[in-house]
């Protein structure tokens, strides 16, 4: 047991410091737009791109996890992330910039669903909700990196500096992950026999067509992709031009969010464990509590009170850990040869509704004029539109489980029990 810890912990640090590359542009928005001498939407593309890469390689991360398993790929996605960060902290062209965003989103799309992947070979059934969980809200230490020591970094010796750090942190997590990360214990095998481009294909169209790999898809969709909007790139804008807040209570308030997601997501995790059958329930009131708090907000003719930007971060981090709801429903309705297929299919949802939002929030602001309070206000109301999207499909894919698989409130946990049984097997 000790060991499934000291493994899970370097890939939980290895994440952390993946989640720090993910939002260092983030909190360096309004600075790389000097550097660069861009407009909100050109920058915005930065991270659009990003995101967009991470989500299109969810699927093939997914597919090459089965197949090489964890060590491999979050090793890798570590060089990734520290050549992309080492390129970033050199250049000074727009071009060669906003490619080494991209490769950024590389190597993050090969971290999470690894890590994650980790958890069910190393730990007992009934700790996979909880420890799922942890992985994900320790991760989101990285942006109180990003948020504090880089940030410090980035005003103090200056971008080069700071973006330079951030690659040689990535360097030596490469090094401990080889030297300390396993796939799984001693002779329980986790990757898959080699096999051919149409049984892959055929394998991807398989976990989609599971209801319940769907039901984690929109449960991820609508969950998270408003927090990570506020923490990969417009949340500090918002908050420093938009409301008014200088850059250190911004900076306190994004690390708030990370607290926030810690102690939800311990409640989360429990709440998961106990109350499987009631899983989708708390995914939708987490959807519906964000869209209410955001709406109290945007509806103020004023900037809002600190009292009250702290509130809405403290409702809207809860959706990060929310959405390893989703994660969970992929592990419970697909096999364990395809776990990481299905993890990377329900990855997808809520950043891609991350890039639609990011992008959609660059255009209005370039058209209202910049980084105003007014033109921010008008921005974020393109949310709803997802959130609608994530309640419908929720209900329509819960309904479509239920009816496929038999499953009821009452019958799911014995469906849990009966996977966990032909996995041990």
């Amino acid at each position: 047991m000790v060991r499934a810890w000291v493994v899970w912990s370097a890939g939980v640090l290895a994440y952390v410091v993946g989640v720090m590359h993910r939002t260092t542009f983030g909190v360096s928005g309004i600075d790389a737009a000097a550097r660069f001498d861009v407009a909100p939407t050109v920058l915005s593309s930065f991270v659009v791109l990003q995101v967009v890469v991470y989500a299109a390689m969810q699927i093939p991360a997914g597919v090459m996890l089965d197949r090489f398993g964890s060590r491999v790929l979050i090793a890798s996605g570590a060089a990734i992330m520290a050549a992309g960060q080492l390129t970033l902290a050199m250049t000074e062209s727009l071009p060669l910039a906003i490619g080494a965003r991209a490769v950024v989103g590389v190597g993050d799309a090969l971290t999470f669903i690894s890590v994650l992947r980790l958890v069910p070979q190393w730990f007992a059934p009934r700790r996979v909700p909880l420890v799922t969980q942890l992985t994900g809200i320790l991760g989101q230490i990285g942006q109180i990196l990003s948020a504090v020591p880089f940030l410090a970094l980035l005003y103090g010796p200056g971008w080069s500096v700071a973006f330079g750090s951030a690659a040689a942190l990535g360097v030596l997590i490469v090094v401990l992950v080889l030297a300390v990360v396993r796939n799984a214990p001693p002779g329980l095998a986790v990757v898959a026999e080699k096999v051919t481009l149409r049984d892959t294909a055929r394998s991807i169209r398989d976990v989609w067509f599971r209801p319940g790999t769907r039901l984690g898809f929109f449960s991820h969709l609508g969950t998270q992709f408003s927090i990570t909007t506020f923490a990969l790139m417009w949340g500090l804008p918002y908050l420093t031009s938009g409301q008014g807040l200088s850059s250190g209570a911004a900076g306190g308030l994004l690390s708030l969010s990370v607290l926030s997601a810690i102690v939800s997501g311990i409640v989360i995790g429990v709440l998961t464990g106990r109350y499987p059958n009631r899983r989708s329930w708390l995914v939708l009131f987490i959807m519906v509590s964000n869209a209410l708090m955001w709406t109290v907000v945007l509806m103020l003719p004023e900037r809002a009170p600190v009292w009250l930007l702290a509130l809405l971060v403290v409702v809207i981090s809860v959706g990060g850990p929310g959405s390893a709801v989703g994660f969970d429903y992929a592990r419970t309705f697909n096999p364990s040869a395809n776990l990481g297929t299905a993890q990377g299919m329900v990855n997808i949802g809520g950043f891609l509704a991350t890039l639609l939002v990011i992008l959609a929030m660059g255009f209005i602001l370039d058209a209202k004029g910049g980084y105003t309070f007014e033109a921010f206000r008008v921005a974020w109301t393109v949310q709803y539109v997802v959130w609608a999207v994530g309640i419908i499909g929720v209900l329509l894919s819960r309904k479509r489980t239920r009816s496929v698989t038999g499953v009821t409130p009452r019958t799911l946990s014995e469906v849990r029990e009966r996977i966990r049984r032909d996995r041990e097997g």
